[in-house]
């Protein structure tokens, strides 16, 4: 039983409603045939390495195309939030150093250390140094760095030690 008062429509348990706006029942009913109707998702939360995988390579090749329309930018926006919350819920770097890390991700994206050393803008001998622990990694480095495997800038800003230098 519904009464009356003011601007709401109250029910006999208290709940309260303005007129002309639809009830709970009415909205549970069209849930219902939302849900019953809706197509199956494209992207879902990821939940294996193995579809991480895929969406990493599925990324990879809508960021290659030329044209890029709404709807690719938009799977484009939501792979990549979908693989940064992969990410960051199963961190596997927590254990590693800076260069354990440097060096998992080159072996991944299929980087040498010339590869690198283009990326980075410093020569060849300045990144063999680096991923033998013979020089640290600068500021700048590890912005490129973070910026080229979007990944945050803690993984490479994190004190590890470095091999004292030999003497020929």
């Amino acid at each position: 039983m519904y009464s009356e008062k003011g601007k709401f429509i109250y029910s006999s348990a208290g709940s309260a409603r303005m007129p002309g706006t639809p009830g709970f029942a009415w909205i549970i009913s069209n849930i219902k045939l939302v849900f019953t109707d809706m197509e199956p998702l494209k992207f879902k939360i990821i939940k294996s390495v193995r579809q991480y995988n895929q969406y990493c390579k599925m990324l990879e090749e809508l960021v290659m195309v030329n044209k890029k329309s709404v709807h690719h930018r938009d799977a484009i926006e939501l792979l990549e939030w979908l693989i940064a919350r992969w990410d960051d819920e199963n961190n596997t770097f927590s254990d590693e150093d800076p260069i354990g890390v440097l060096r998992y991700l080159m072996k991944d994206h299929h980087l040498k250390s010339v590869d690198l050393s283009k990326l980075l803008g410093i020569s060849t001998s300045l990144v063999s140094d680096v991923l033998n622990y013979r020089r640290g990694l600068s500021k700048e480095i590890i912005r490129k760095l973070s910026d080229h495997f979007k990944v945050s800038q803690e993984l490479f800003n994190r004190p590890y030690e470095l091999k004292a230098p030999t003497k020929a």
